[in-house]
């Protein structure tokens, strides 16, 4: 299947988190591609990227990036593809990179979620498949609705507990 996600690291270093965006879309059957390009060591390679991207069939990037994190913001520049930052926590816990992320001129969004997070990243872009996708739409609101099914269970769960500790003191 030909990919519609694309995800872009830094460095390889990036993909202990960003596996937790990549086990997402293999859940949803969503196809993605996965590239290391750095905006600082391969700028050719970057821009070369995100020239090309729309014309093969991209809908949405989800870029990784530490420290000076120029990445997200460096393909945004390139492209009309919505993109979405992912922060790595570095030597000032990620804020660093976030502070990067964010601050974009005028006329160059990207997209942030928070510090490591790579899944929210991968909810963020399948929501946005999904506005052309029905399919997908249904994937993602199951996947919202167990969500939901989470909290109800560990909440049954903290109840038992506490019903045990005050029945045994």
């Amino acid at each position: 299947m030909k990919p519609i996600i694309s995800i872009i690291m830094g460095s390889t270093s990036d993909l202990p988190v960003m596996e937790k965006a990549m086990k997402y879309l293999e859940e949803m059957e969503i196809p993605f591609e996965v590239n290391a390009l750095s905006a600082h060591r391969t700028p050719q390679a970057v821009e070369q990227f995100a020239q090309e991207v729309s014309g093969r069939g991209i809908k949405v990037i989800i870029a990784a990036a530490g420290m000076a994190a120029a990445l997200p913001g460096v393909i945004a520049a390139s492209t009309t593809v919505p993109v979405i930052g992912v922060p790595i926590k570095g030597m000032l816990d990620g804020l660093d990179a976030m502070l990067s992320i964010i601050q974009m001129p005028p006329g160059i969004p990207v997209a942030t979620v928070g510090v490591n997070g790579a899944l929210n990243a991968a909810i963020l872009a399948t929501q946005i498949v999904a506005l052309s996708d029905e399919a997908i739409a249904r994937r993602v609101a199951d996947y919202k609705a167990r969500l939901g099914e989470k909290i109800e269970k560990a909440n049954a769960q903290l109840a038992d507990i506490k019903d045990y500790h005050f029945k045994t003191n």
